[in-house]
């Protein structure tokens, strides 16, 4: 008889927390719409339940990251069939991102590796999250024809100035302290320290996260000003121009921006100003989901997906392949409503 599979999620209850374990190792922990739902179960059961004070949510202390995002694979394959599988993942993922973001208790994520994508939906909209040196942040989605996801609209406008417009445009990664500088987290620790925190959050409540450190200076505080002038104009190309003129740091954002998908980079800039004025966390993910279940389809996921992550040529032949040729009303044709297709909130009501 062969042995039972492990869970890809695991639940438990121990001492004054719910424990979320993510357990897909050889995916980085990406998720799936079987993880959602695991946890979303979780969430709602311990909503209510008096004995957990806290949920505390961490990766197999095995693995090399947090979670590196979603199920590529299938988005492919489904974008380029029908969809369905797809937009049910999106659902589920929306759900559970608005679910954590509402959530009445403390929710501590322990991003300790990498925090991608579908990693930073279920750790940057809890209450509480834990870095280490070993975190690394990401939303790199323009580089596979995609658009940062998971609340990203409501959360990378809300960091100070420009930081979430580079962020989402560039797929520039932050590490360690840089994480806690930016306000992506909210706490950082030693990663050897990691396990005894874990202890400690389980064994006397929130209050174990004191021994954090809560503060620590930007290491491109000096590029600041440069940054938000840069990023503050009002299209991708004018950006990419006004970083052509500035410092070598500058000009190498510009080198990075220039080699994403121009529809991604269009998409992401509206999505993000949207997001600015955006007045509920609720309308920032029916948002997404109408940009996503589109972008799945196109040519430029496909592309991207195979220049960077199956063949790894990194040579996408994007389409349209610059920025002058992507229209304002293709752009806006990701953003229309989708009728009776609409993201309904149906668990959570």
């Amino acid at each position: 008889m062969s042995a039972r599979p492990e869970p890809v999620v695991r639940v438990r209850k121990q001492g004054r927390a719910g424990v979320i374990t993510l357990n897909r190792p050889e995916a980085l922990h990406a998720l799936t719409t079987e993880m959602c739902e695991i946890m979303i179960e979780a969430l709602e059961h311990w909503r209510s339940d008096a004995q957990v004070e806290l949920v505390l949510v961490e990766a197999d202390p095995a693995s090399k990251g947090f979670c590196a995002g979603g199920d590529i694979k299938m988005l492919v394959e489904s974008g380029a069939s029908t969809g369905q599988e797809a937009r049910t993942f999106f659902q589920t993922e929306c759900t559970l991102n608005a679910l954590i973001q509402s959530y009445p208790k403390p929710y501590v994520a322990i991003i300790d590796g990498i925090t991608m994508g579908g990693g930073v939906g279920i750790s940057v909209h809890g209450s509480h999250r834990v870095a280490t040196e070993r975190t690394v942040f990401a939303m790199p989605e323009t580089g596979i024809g995609l658009f940062p996801g998971v609340g990203a609209t409501w959360f990378l406008p809300r960091l100070d100035g420009e930081l979430g417009l580079w962020l989402g445009l560039s797929g520039e990664r932050l590490k360690g302290l840089d994480v806690l500088a930016t306000g992506i987290a909210t706490h950082f620790i030693s990663s050897d320290q990691v396990s005894e925190l874990k202890r400690d959050l389980i064994r006397t409540g929130i209050e174990a996260l004191s021994r954090c450190e809560r503060e620590t200076k930007f290491s491109l505080a000096d590029q600041i000003d440069e940054l938000n002038r840069c990023f503050q104009m009002k299209s991708v190309r004018g950006i990419i121009n006004q970083l052509h003129q500035g410092s070598s740091w500058a000009q190498s954002q510009a080198r990075k921006i220039r080699a994403k998908s121009p529809l991604s980079l269009s998409v992401t800039y509206k999505q993000l100003r949207i997001g600015r004025h955006i007045d509920s966390f609720r309308a920032a993910m029916m948002l997404e989901y109408r940009i996503a279940t589109r972008l799945i389809s196109s040519h430029d996921f496909r592309e991207g997906v195979r220049a960077v992550i199956i063949d790894k040529d990194h040579l996408p032949d994007w389409r349209p392949d610059q920025l002058f040729r992507v229209s304002s009303d293709f752009v806006d044709s990701y953003f229309s409503p989708l009728g009776d297709q609409e993201l309904t909130f149906k668990e959570m009501e």
